[in-house]
This record gives structure tokens, sequence and C-alpha cells, in this order.
């Protein structure tokens, strides 16, 4: 007799852990080719993330929660500081300097003095400074919103936990191209690397958090 999957994974996996001591918010790849009409990597579920995700940077902003964007760009000739990624996905050789597809989205634009940190892999941990900036603020806590859940979203949980951190996702704030996709990855993420959790409850975590 099958079981499903819920079933399955309950009292093995899905454990909470929730925030830790200090929560920086990081906002994955919000660039334009992922919320173009049209364009290759065009995702409508992302097109939803940023709309709720404006909600979380406008609050992280008021509160002087520690934010953290992240984009992609490729440098070298052919995009070979891609590495075998950009053969595999050839498609991401469009973020390079003067597309405007690898422009952020307007709204979630990061403002004068918010850390922007350029990425050339999935993880926002990969070949990046991320991890040291985060410890040196004595951050122990990530919120991740952004796209794609099941690309560079799960990538950096995955990392995230590995590099010791707390990580939370917020549910509304993250995208994909498809709904199984998008869905199975929250799935796994919530089970083995971090809480999934409604843009609600991440309000309610980073003001208990911070006192309101």
């Amino acid at each position: 007799m099958s079981i499903s999957a819920v079933e399955n994974y309950q009292g093995v996996w899905g454990n909470r852990i929730g925030f830790g001591r200090r929560t920086a918010v990081l906002f994955i790849d919000f660039m334009q080719a992922y919320t173009q009409p049209g364009a290759p990597l065009f995702a409508e579920g992302v097109v939803s993330a940023v709309g709720r995700a404006q909600e979380l940077l406008a609050w992280s902003r008021m509160n002087e929660v520690p934010i953290v964007h992240t984009n992609i760009r490729y440098f070298a000739d052919d995009c070979a500081d891609g590495g075998v990624w950009v053969r595999k996905a050839p498609v991401m050789k469009g973020m390079v300097q003067g597309n405007p597809l690898a422009e952020f989205c307007a709204a979630v634009m990061p403002e004068p003095g918010e850390l922007v940190i350029t990425k050339q892999y999935a993880s926002a941990f990969f070949g990046t400074s991320l991890g040291p900036h985060l410890y040196a603020q004595g951050i122990d806590t990530l919120v991740l919103a952004g796209c794609s859940t099941s690309g560079c979203v799960r990538a950096t949980a995955v990392d995230a936990v590995q590099h010791g951190f707390h990580v939370v996702v917020a549910r509304e704030c993250v995208g994909d191209r498809h709904d199984g996709p998008h869905e199975a990855n929250l799935f796994d993420i919530d089970s083995k690397y971090g809480d999934v959790l409604s843009l609600e409850d991440v309000f309610a975590g980073l003001g208990k958090e911070r006192g309101l």
C-alpha cells in the first residue's frame, strides 16, 4: 500500500529550527530576465514573487534588517567564468553587462548602500564573499527570497545550512517557471535544509527578534 510523501517524511524529516539571534534577508537574482514576457527565462511564478518580495523588502528597510541582494554577471569572453554551468544552461549567457534583462527588477531594486553580491553560479555562497560578510556582522539566520526556487534558491539554501546558518524561505517571495518544480523544492527545502514559512510568519519571526 502506497503512502503519501508527507506521511513518508513525518517523524523523519521536517524538524523546525526557527530563527537564531540575528537575521539578514537575502534577495536572490530578481532580474528582469525572469519577469519580462517573451524572455527565454521568463517565469510567471517569479512575477508573483516580486510583488510579495516588495513587502518584505520595504518591511526590512523600515525596521533596519540587514539586506543583501544577488545578481548574476559574466565578464569573460563567451562567459567562460560561468564554467560548465553555462555550457549546460547556455541561456545564462544573457547575464552580461549591457543586457537590460540582466538588470534588477525595478520593484525590488537595491538602494544605495545595500550590498549586492555578484555571482557566476547558482549558490549565492559559491565563489563569493557572502559567508564572510554575514559572519562579520554576527548574522546566523538567512531569510531567502528570489528565483528560481528549484535553482538558485535551493542551491543557496543548501549551502547556507552547510555554512551553519538557520535558513528560512519566505514562501510567497520565491518563484519558478512551473508549479511542479517550485512545490517539490519547497517541500524538500522545508524537510531537510530550512523552514519554509508564510510571509506573515516571517514578519512575526523578524518582529519578535527585533522586539516589535
